[in-house]
């Protein structure tokens, strides 16, 4: 017997085949899209009657297009859930209405690992580019500032390791496991002034670099955002990248504008990295657990 009567997939949400297989056994009706709604509008009609909704992070789901889509009783992100305020799901609303909203953790992580430490040796060795200290260095030795240690933070902070960078961290308490490594807790200013590089695994909307942030972090740097949004204040980070620095982010909606994409102290590919063809079982893995355990 199906779980659902209708279940929608209002965007491309990254499930291998043999998931989708699964996801017609649970429903009766099952009906996925393969492009991101223009508006709130059209969400709205692409949800309709369905009482499970699945979506990634580029669509948000608002208290009023839940509250235009009555039967609602389940939502399933296919994407990082870390908090509330940082979900692009209104938790507070589901909650009051009786919806079940999950999400997933670490399924994309490896990839954006790879892409940090890829371009990172580019920049250091002058692959395709200058050598950003004139002449080619190596990892060993750079002072790396990870900005929040969680699982991709720690992840990045253990590669750089690995190479031979002295690592530093900033996060919202010292962390043992990290001290164990050797890693040095400081607070935020701290760390941005003495690393050469800085990497900042956050949150969706938390911005911890405002414009004090980047006076203490000075000309010279490298600075690499690895979140969903940027982790700055978008005058202040202009003003910054107009000088002698890099920046380099997979997305425009990490980088904070598509205008920026053609800033030659930017490199953006605009592509996903944890978007892998392992990170698509992973994430087709979790999705589905939700559901089994929602059943």
């Amino acid at each position: 017997m199906p779980v659902f009567r209708k279940l929608t997939a209002i965007e491309p949400i990254g499930l291998v085949p043999e998931a989708v297989g699964e996801l017609r056994t649970l429903a009766g009706e099952v009906v996925m899209y393969d492009d991101v709604p223009a508006d709130a509008e059209e969400t709205v009609s692409r949800i309709g009657d369905s009482d499970a909704v699945l979506l990634s992070y580029t669509t948000t789901l608002t208290a009023e297009i839940m509250a235009a889509c009555r039967n609602i009783r389940y939502v399933g992100m296919c994407c990082s859930l870390y908090s509330p305020q940082s979900a692009n799901v209104d938790i507070g609303y589901a909650e009051k209405h009786g919806i079940t909203v999950t999400g997933i953790r670490d399924y994309g992580d490896e990839g954006v690992v790879e892409y940090v430490i890829s371009e990172l040796v580019r920049c250091l060795h002058g692959f395709g580019m200058e050598p950003w200290s004139g002449k080619p260095r190596e990892i060993t030795g750079m002072k790396a500032g990870i900005v929040g240690l969680g699982k991709s933070g720690g992840m990045i902070a253990d590669a750089l390791s690995f190479f031979g960078a002295e690592i530093c961290y900033f996060a919202r308490s010292e962390k043992p496991e990290a001290r164990a490594k050797g890693y040095r807790f400081l607070p935020l200013d701290g760390l941005l002034g003495t690393s050469e590089a800085v990497f900042c695994c956050l949150n969706k909307n938390t911005v911890l670099l405002h414009e004090d942030q980047f006076r203490i972090l000075g000309d010279r740097k490298i600075l690499f955002n690895t979140g969903l949004s940027p982790a700055w204040d978008d005058g202040p980070f202009r003003r910054w990248i107009d000088g002698d620095n890099l920046c380099f982010c997979d997305t425009a909606g990490a980088l904070g504008g598509r205008d920026l994409l053609g800033h030659p102290h930017v490199h953006c590919p605009d592509v996903s990295t944890g978007r892998t063809m392992q990170a698509s079982v992973r994430l087709s893995r979790k999705v589905l657990d939700n559901i089994r355990r929602y059943i």
